[in-house]
């Protein structure tokens, strides 16, 4: 009986040993990684960063609006994230050759707002915002004001916010 239950305690503390040096390593990875970020001297600018749709109805369904994004700098730039500031908005990538990259949405409503997108010195991108004024009901109604953020690994200016706004009527 005392050598059964001495060879328990001694498979148990072999498994926890083995299960702490596995996390070590994980926490160890992890740490590499967040060292190996890049940061870019460059920076993204949008020569028009927000828009008025001015009055739209509920009813005519979903506008949009394409915002031009211009990396002017030196080196590549990352895009690391895009999300949007309300469920009622998406954003969709598109790159210099007119194709689509994804849809991306409000963080923790389903879609992910991580992407790696790079844009290379002296080229663009677009950034298209969909919104759908219909997403909060009828009533609904009123002065909008939206927005995209996009995070870069820009060392200047991570954080780019593209906004919209319009007097939604039904």
């Amino acid at each position: 009986m005392k050598t059964n239950i001495i060879k328990i305690i001694g498979v148990m503390v072999i498994l926890g040993g083995i299960i702490f040096l596995l996390n070590s390593d994980r926490n160890n990875k992890n740490d590499n990684q967040i060292k190996s970020t890049t940061y870019s001297a460059s920076t993204l600018t949008a020569p028009e960063d927000s828009f008025d749709f001015k009055t739209i109805l509920m009813k005519d369904g979903n506008v949009s609006h394409q915002f031009k994004i211009d990396n002017q700098g030196t080196e590549p730039i990352v895009i690391e994230k895009i999300y949007t500031s309300c469920m009622c908005t998406n954003a969709t990538v598109i790159d210099m050759l007119g194709k689509k990259l994804g849809t991306f949405g409000m963080q923790g409503h389903g879609q992910s707002s991580t992407i790696k997108i790079e844009v290379g010195a002296g080229e663009f991108i677009t950034i298209e915002a969909v919104f759908d004024p219909a997403a909060h009901g009828p009533s609904g109604v009123g002065l909008i004001d939206r927005s995209v953020y996009l995070e870069t690994n820009s060392a200047k200016s991570p954080k780019l916010e593209l906004s919209f706004r319009a007097m939604v009527i039904r």
